[in-house]
């Protein structure tokens, strides 16, 4: 601790190891935001940085006891204001739980809330092995926060989500009770699928202090195709011919914002004249990668690419993709930005893009479009200067008609960065009244009390 425990601290600062509980205004100043940087965030009242699971589980006893709220918090990368602080609640860091185990004969990693997505890939790496889900933050992103939002990343096209890999948790509900879940097996299927529940949760069903994650064996090196295009109908119409018959290990889309942003930034010579992108990589086995990206190449050509570049040089290929994962640092260059995350249908992605384009023509706000294409999860970026309040009000009337615009194409407010606060309005819209209630009725059923995450998903 940095300063005086308040009185009615004293009970939670003895029951947990010395410098757990933070007090000091200045300490816990850094704890209040996720990387959305939710103006609404409140000041809490104190910050705890738990060890163990018996640290999580004194905690939300304490918080219980005393009716206090409790937002956990991973490595506050997230996107959605989901571990934005309240006003006098318990900020729950795990930053402090980083240990990640890998069994080789089982493919199997047991890691910690607070182990880094990169720390469990270089974990498995040493056996062989590989983690597949990559957000592009993943070497800053936590793999509780993976987990509590069920992250992609740019290999989810064809290696799938977060979901896919966890095969066990350990969770402390909201009575502080710990349960674990599933385990190293590939079937189980005794019980409910309670393990499901809690991936993509958010925190408000309960705090997860260790995951059991499936690995697969080692990426084979890929070949990377890049493709530049005169318009965004063009690009977006490439991936849907390329997704009919082919599952590449990555297909991702940048439209012209965030190519000259990027560019900016590096100076790697991207094509600033192309109104769109698409960074590709197929990592089949030998001949089979190579009539992929030929077969890729020909359709790229035949929807009017301007330019097709092709290499099999894993250092020349991490480069293109290194551009892509660095979109978002790019715009945040440009100026405050509202981050969506919607999703639609690959058929229905060319709908979603050009109206994208509508909507920021009609609100006169910037909004870029980076997309993991191949699924159809888009982050439309609207980027708006928050001292000017009329821009402000149009950049918010934006976010609000690229919701609506994906819900009525049949897509999704959120592929993989969570409701968390800044879409939670959003939500009964598009689960519609009674999967509301019914997500309501679980969330009452395991925090009766509505400790957990308050205001996160579901109303404060």
């Amino acid at each position: 601790m940095t300063a005086a425990a308040p009185p009615g601290l004293a009970a939670l600062v003895a029951a947990l190891p010395a410098n757990s509980v933070i007090t000091d205004p200045d300490g816990m100043g850094g704890y209040r935001w996720d990387r959305a940087l939710d103006a609404s965030a409140g000041t809490p009242l104190a910050v705890v940085r738990p060890t163990t699971t018996e640290d999580v589980q004194a905690t939300i006893r304490f918080a219980a006891e005393h009716g206090l709220a409790v937002v956990p918090r991973g490595a506050g990368s997230g996107l959605s204001g989901g571990s934005s602080a309240l006003d006098g609640c318990l900020v729950v860091s795990l930053d402090r739980m980083r240990s990640v185990t890998v069994d080789p004969v089982t493919r199997t990693a047991l890691a910690q809330p607070g182990a880094f997505n990169a720390d469990v890939k270089a974990a498995a790496a040493e056996h062989g092995l590989w983690y597949p889900p990559d957000p592009s933050s993943f070497e800053i992103c936590s793999i509780g926060g993976n987990v509590a939002t069920n992250a992609g990343g740019l290999c989810c096209v064809k290696y799938g989500v977060t979901s896919d890999y966890v095969l066990g948790l350990t969770v402390v509900l909201a009575d502080g009770t710990a349960v674990t879940l599933g385990g190293p097996r590939l079937k189980d299927v005794a019980g409910l699928s309670l393990t499901k529940l809690f991936v993509g949760s958010e925190g408000t069903l309960g705090i997860i202090t260790e995951v059991t994650l499936r690995l697969i064996p080692a990426q084979r090196p890929a070949s990377t195709l890049v493709a530049t295009f005169p318009t965004l109908t063009d690009a977006t119409q490439t991936v849907i011919d390329i997704t009919r018959s082919m599952r590449p290990s990555m297909l991702e889309f940048m439209d012209s914002i965030c190519i000259n942003a990027v560019e900016d930034l590096t100076r790697m010579g991207l094509d600033r004249s192309a109104a769109a992108m698409l960074v590709i990589q197929s990592d089949e086995p030998g001949s089979t990668a190579a009539a992929e990206i030929a077969r890729i190449n020909e359709l790229c050509e035949a929807n009017n690419a301007t330019e097709v570049y092709s290499t099999d040089d894993p250092d020349e290929g991490e480069a293109f993709v290194t551009a892509r994962r660095m979109v978002l640092p790019a715009i945040e260059k440009l100026g405050t930005i509202l981050l969506e995350d919607v999703g639609v249908p690959v058929s229905r992605l060319g709908d979603l893009v050009d109206g994208i384009g509508e909507i920021s023509r009609r609100n006169r706000v910037t909004v870029s479009v980076v997309a993991h294409a191949g699924d159809g999860n888009t982050h439309p970026q609207i980027v708006f200067d928050p001292a000017d309040t009329d821009q402000q009000k149009r950049a918010e009337a934006a976010f609000d008609e690229i919701m609506r615009l994906a819900i009525s194409l049949g897509g999704t407010i959120t592929g993989e960065h969570g409701v968390g606060r800044i879409k939670r309005a959003w939500l009964p819209d598009y689960l519609g009244e009674d999967a509301m209630a019914l997500n309501q009725r679980i969330k009452s059923a395991l925090d009766p009390q509505n400790i957990l995450n308050p205001g996160s998903v579901f109303p404060a």
